[in-house]
């Protein structure tokens, strides 16, 4: 631990001690996230706008597809159709880590991706 990070424990402590951290508004309150704290501050009020307009950004409509098109193919029993689904899946997954600048993997975490995905559109 560097010297700022054992200055700054140091002075947690202390505030801790002198009850400076009673009487906080919000003390054992859940932390609310339905803002858009995750949300770059500079497009906050764009992805708002269209939040409120019923519309979605692009990343989140992309994603949508995405899921829903692995819903579909996971029931298709015709392996044409399926090898033309999952192409369609390929190519609207290289799409999104296009727009993301980063890859998603949605392979690695499946247990969580309805969570997060249902914490994304609110």
């Amino acid at each position: 631990m560097d010297i700022f990070a054992k200055i700054a424990e140091q002075r947690i402590r202390e505030a801790i001690e002198n009850g400076e951290f009673n009487n906080l508004g919000g003390t054992g309150k859940p932390l609310d996230f339905s803002e858009d704290v995750w949300i770059p501050q500079d497009l906050r009020m764009s992805y708002r706008i269209l939040k409120n307009a019923g519309c979605l950004p692009p990343e989140l409509e992309l994603r949508n597809e995405i899921i829903s098109l692995r819903d579909l193919i996971n029931t298709i029993d015709d392996d044409q159709v399926r090898l033309k689904k999952m192409r369609e899946l390929n190519f609207k997954l290289m799409k999104l880590n296009e727009l993301r600048k980063r890859p998603i993997q949605l392979e690695k975490h499946p247990e969580y991706e309805d969570k997060i995905f249902k914490k994304m559109i609110g």
